[in-house]
């Protein structure tokens, strides 16, 4: 059943789907008090201060998660070069070159906002780069992540040892990697670190890669434009090198994403569970 749905969205519009999405967004809203309790509590931790600014960022965010969740399966049911196409808009794109020179390869750092799915399409139109990602416990969603991330110059690694290795492999052949390292890692495999001034389970991942291979760290934002008019991508040098102390590496990285986050706040997913426990 969801195949079918899929495939029946990816035939869509982009326009269609971004302006149902904002109206799933708000209907998931609306009717569920949960996912209100969350983004309010998230993006109070935020914008301890600030209402105005918090009530903007939670409106945009609310609309934002449902055209997310509705331009997957268009992005997914795209070619690659179809789905670069649709990111109409690049800035700083020397900051990729300059990483490119130095030859170890590229970590690309990017939150839970905006399209993050647009992001490795229009780099792998150039290079190649391999994806972290966390396996879907369910088989058929599981199947579709698969035959849809994975194409032409991209490759999946999965959030485990294996995964980790490929991710290493990959740099070590000067290619980039990707990775959302706002996504709450598994016990074990993160540390407790400040994000917003709260603590956080984050990834030591970052950190570690580089530390193993001197990559250079990039962030990239996969802004979203107005309704049915594509993508930005914006790319940011990132930190020159990270902490050998897990903590601070960790520490480093968060203070990155916050400052991706407030650049636009009614991106970010703030429904996102952020600051909950690992999971075992």
């Amino acid at each position: 059943m969801v195949k079918i749905l899929f495939k029946v969205f990816s035939g869509f519009p982009l326009t269609v789907l971004h302006s149902l999405g904002a109206i799933l967004g708000w209907a998931v809203y609306g009717v569920s008090a949960n996912y209100r309790r969350k983004i309010d509590t998230h993006s109070k931790i935020a914008f301890p201060s600030d209402e105005t600014l918090r009530l903007q960022a939670v409106q945009g965010s609310v609309k934002h998660a449902g055209m997310a969740l509705l331009e997957l399966p268009y992005l997914w049911g795209l070619s690659t070069q179809e789905g670069a196409a649709s990111c109409t808009d690049i800035a700083n794109w020397e900051v990729v070159e300059r990483a490119q020179e130095k030859g170890k390869g590229i970590i690309f750092l990017t939150p839970h906002m905006g399209s993050f799915e647009s992001t490795a399409q229009v780099f792998s139109t150039r290079a190649p780069i391999t994806v972290l990602y966390r396996p879907n416990r369910k088989r058929e969603l599981q199947e579709i992540i698969e035959a849809s991330r994975a194409r032409n110059n991209v490759a999946l690694a999965p959030t485990n040892l294996g995964g980790v290795k490929i991710l290493l492999k990959a740099l070590r052949r000067g290619e980039a990697v990707g990775m959302l390292p706002d996504q709450v890692p598994g016990q074990g495999e993160g540390i407790w670190a400040p994000m917003f001034g709260q603590p956080a389970y984050t990834m030591t991942l970052p950190g570690r890669l580089q530390q193993a291979t001197g990559a250079a760290i990039v962030l990239a934002v996969g802004y979203r434009k107005a309704i049915g008019r594509g993508f930005r991508l914006e790319l940011f040098p990132g930190p020159k090198s990270l902490s050998a102390d897990p903590l601070e590496a960790a520490t480093q990285v968060n203070a990155e994403m916050e400052k991706l986050i407030l650049k636009y706040p009614d991106q970010y997913y703030w429904g996102y569970e952020r600051y909950k426990p690992p999971r075992a």
